[in-house]
């Protein structure tokens, strides 16, 4: 789906200076595991993911380590990794946001990096935020006011997904308005292509737009 190629693209580029080992923590069915594994042979990857079906598919599907587990509670060693990437997780109902920060950052190495991916605007909750267990969007203020809180350091945060966000209100909050399903599903192929190119122009654009409908931040540990 394109919105997936578009948010690993973003990951991908919140890595180019990481070496070593990297955790996706709440990797979920191993997508941008394979990934780094194709684009990436010299990172080892590693990931952690709570449900029980999807683990199993990550490992397979990606020939990483995955190990099942909460982000509230990380099952790895202090200081373990040089990068943690954690994609819309943070955003869940069941994570315990000071915990899982906490965690974060102590399985990262003195000057790791954390690249992370955050749902924006709290008024742009919906049905698909219900259907998939959302509590928690938020503006880059407070995406970096919080990592600045848990500790990190050269946080640097920015909205992407912004020419679509028009679409994304009208679709979430007025076409599927009261509904309970998420729009994460499968689109003809010249509305993938198109959609995915939209976020690939906005990718290439000098300065980031104001406004988007996610919010990608970069830190690192002291």
């Amino acid at each position: 789906m394109w919105w997936y190629r578009a948010l690993h693209a973003r990951l991908l580029d919140g890595l180019a200076a990481a070496r070593g080992r990297v955790l996706d923590a709440g990797c979920g069915t191993g997508g941008f595991l394979a990934l780094l594994r194709q684009r990436r042979p010299d990172l080892a990857g590693f990931g952690v993911e709570w449900d029980p079906a999807a683990a199993p598919r990550a490992r397979h599907k990606s020939g990483a380590a995955v190990i099942r587990g909460s982000v509230n509670a990380l099952p790895f060693a202090t200081g373990g990794f040089d990068a943690v990437v954690s994609a819309d997780v943070l955003c869940h109902a069941a994570v315990d946001l000071a915990a899982a920060l906490a965690e974060l950052k102590r399985v990262l190495r003195p000057g790791g990096r954390l690249v992370l991916n955050m749902p924006a605007y709290q008024w742009m909750l919906s049905a698909h935020d219900r259907r998939v267990h959302n509590v928690r969007r938020l503006t880059v203020a407070a995406t970096a006011a919080m990592l600045r809180q848990a500790g990190f350091q050269g946080v640097g945060a920015r909205y992407w997904n912004g020419l679509l966000l028009p679409l994304m209100i009208v679709q979430r909050k007025i076409l599927a308005r009261g509904g309970a399903v998420s729009d994460v599903a499968p689109f003809p192929p010249w509305i993938d292509a198109a959609l995915h190119g939209m976020t690939e122009f906005e990718r290439r654009l000098p300065v980031p737009l104001p406004v988007g409908g996610s919010v990608l931040a970069i830190a690192e540990t002291p």
